[in-house]
């Protein structure tokens, strides 16, 4: 790749996410961190205001933008593709937002493009989630997205039912399962709960119905908590924590 490609597409990987570290930068671009330092540097020194420093990660400032880019035919494809999965796997609200951008950028597209992707060969029939799961799934996502306490009816492996009182964190999926990772209030620890295995959820009521992330108890320290040390650091760079 070119240096002024190399610098073009770091530009557009630290706008696209809300903090990027130079690791993350080094393996996408299949470069040495050093590179990176000394790249971001370089943009800094031509005026582009990338905030932040090595060691803690970089974000774009306010104002800042570049000409929109035009899709390739095979990102086309893959757009389309994660459509046709996510009106599967995804809660009714997702999926139709999802359907309506992907309206959005194929009226713009070249016509030969469109065509890629409007002809691409991966399909999802709508075999995926059960309806009361998707409505579980729009719940606890609206509720994780807006730091809201729920209190859920949960039944576990063992078929025994109880009462959870939650901070939502973020829904997993894994392939026809969704989980919830949460901190539990009644355990006072983390725990993640099988989205088909909720049987009611409820929202908090009172004064306590919101929290603020709190040091121990946020989903960034859920995965060091829960995910392999060797698995931690690509999730939560996918992640952007």
């Amino acid at each position: 790749m070119r240096r002024a490609d190399r610098l073009f597409q770091i530009v557009q990987l630290i706008r696209g996410r809300r903090l990027t570290t130079a690791a993350f930068l080094a393996q996408r671009l299949e470069v040495s961190e050093r590179t990176v330092y000394r790249d971001v540097a370089d943009l800094q020194h031509q005026g582009v205001p990338i905030e932040g420093e090595a060691g803690m990660g970089y974000r774009l400032g306010a104002g800042f933008d570049l000409p929109p880019l035009m899709f390739t035919a095979d990102e086309a494809r893959a757009l389309m593709a994660s459509v046709r999965m996510a009106q599967a796997w995804q809660d009714p609200v997702m999926a139709q937002a999802s359907q309506v951008a992907l309206g959005k950028i194929l009226s713009v597209l070249p016509p030969a493009a469109r065509a890629a992707a409007q002809s691409m060969a991966v399909y999802a029939p709508p075999m995926g989630l059960e309806p009361a799961v998707q409505t579980t799934l729009q719940v606890l996502r609206e509720t994780a997205q807006e730091h809201r306490k729920i209190q859920i009816q949960y039944r576990d492996g063992a078929r025994a039912l109880t009462v959870r009182t939650l901070r939502p964190l973020g829904c997993f999926y894994w392939g026809k399962i969704w989980t919830l990772a949460a901190w539990c209030e009644n355990r006072a620890d983390f725990r993640t709960f099988r989205l088909d295995r909720v049987e009611q959820v409820h929202a908090v009521d009172g004064k306590s119905e919101t929290y603020c992330d709190e040091p121990g108890k946020t989903l960034a320290d859920y995965l060091r908590a829960v995910v392999p040390p060797d698995a931690h650091a690509k999730l939560a760079a996918h992640l952007s924590l």
